[in-house]
């Protein structure tokens, strides 16, 4: 009878000690399954990113790196008018006997006309609107330049403003007397007082012309006096002059009628000279076609290089037009030719 009980109490406490372990192990069996049932969740979604195929993850790369607009610049022609050929217009018959010219539509960025755009010429005098384009881009107007016996040494025939070796004269009436005037006495006095000598100056009109696009383009002057390794393009010159005229300055100084410059001899004498302009159209003595409003330009003439001369021009609605004519064999014939030139392409033919 006791040993019966004894089995049944022992029955008991092994029932009991069953029931606490598998009651201790519901919470970790239960924790584990939660834990298993997380991971995978996880790992379900993580597997759309980490183990989608090459060609997808490619294109989450190249989305969030290349297609962004890092950068977005326009193309170095873009604001240029542009061809590599001639081009004729109705109402103006190419003049062979000069060495090239070109109109161009700056609204439109089209070339008109073009003759011999890219044919390498002797520029002349033309030489100096790459000056006025370093004078404006390196030089402070109001400094006071003293001009060297250098900057005077030019001969009687030789264009120039009458400055006299010592004089003091601000960079801006410098600069006046080379545009307006087209003085080489004003070159030299600026390519020293910017560069420190001539030659550091050609070097730097030959940098910014070739960073203009003007790569038919050499100087080994500022003011074009004829020298054989000295040319450029009358494209060139249009690219170099379109640089000129989106400065206000530039345009200003050559829609000027005259300028009197002020200079301060070495003794501290003041005297004053006039400049007057060199293109016949600001002078009065050549007429623009009707509904052409010229504002100038600049000439240049020597033996080698012809007459020639390029313009800044509006038509009646303001639209604005650069016009170059090189190598004429005179005065008469190059403002007769830009004449007709201004008349075909602006005007229609208007006279």
């Amino acid at each position: 009878m006791s040993e019966q009980l004894n089995r049944n109490r022992s029955r008991a406490r092994r029932r009991r000690h069953k029931r606490r372990r598998n009651r201790s192990r519901g919470p970790l069996v239960a924790g584990i399954l939660i834990g298993i049932l997380v991971l995978g969740a996880v790992g379900f979604l993580l597997s759309g990113r980490l183990f989608r195929p090459a060609y997808d993850q490619a294109a989450i790369y190249e989305n969030t790196h290349y297609a962004q607009g890092i950068y977005k610049g326009e193309l170095f022609a873009a604001n240029l008018c542009v061809t590599d050929q001639d081009k004729a217009m109705d109402g103006f018959s190419d003049d062979t006997s000069l060495h090239a010219a070109g109109l161009f539509d700056l609204n439109k960025k089209e070339v008109l006309y073009a003759y011999h755009l890219h044919d390498r010429l002797f520029p002349a005098s033309t030489t100096k609107i790459m000056t006025a384009y370093l004078t404006l881009k390196y030089g402070n107007l109001d400094d006071v330049v003293t001009v060297s016996a250098n900057a005077t040494d030019f001969s009687w025939d030789e264009q120039v403003c009458n400055l006299k070796t010592g004089d003091q004269v601000t960079l801006y009436d410098l600069l006046c007397g080379l545009v307006l005037h087209s003085g080489n006495d004003c070159a030299v006095a600026i390519a020293e007082h910017i560069s420190g000598s001539v030659e550091a100056f050609a070097d730097l009109m030959n940098q910014e012309a070739e960073a203009l696009g003007a790569t038919n383009t050499h100087f080994v002057n500022p003011h074009g006096l004829h020298e054989e390794d000295h040319y450029t393009t009358a494209y060139d010159l249009y690219l170099m002059f379109n640089a000129c005229v989106a400065d206000q300055r530039f345009l200003d100084i050559i829609a000027m009628d005259s300028y009197t410059g002020t200079l301060t001899g070495d003794d501290g004498t003041v005297r004053t000279e006039q400049w007057l302009p060199s293109n016949y159209y600001s002078l009065g003595e050549a007429d623009a076609p009707a509904g052409v409003n010229i504002f100038g330009g600049k000439t240049g003439t020597t033996d080698e290089a012809g007459s020639c001369v390029i313009l800044y021009s509006q038509d009646m609605e303001n639209n604005p037009y650069i016009s170059v004519v090189m190598g004429a064999d005179d005065k008469t014939i190059l403002y007769d030719d830009m004449t007709q030139l201004l008349a075909a392409g602006i005007t229609g033919g208007l006279k």
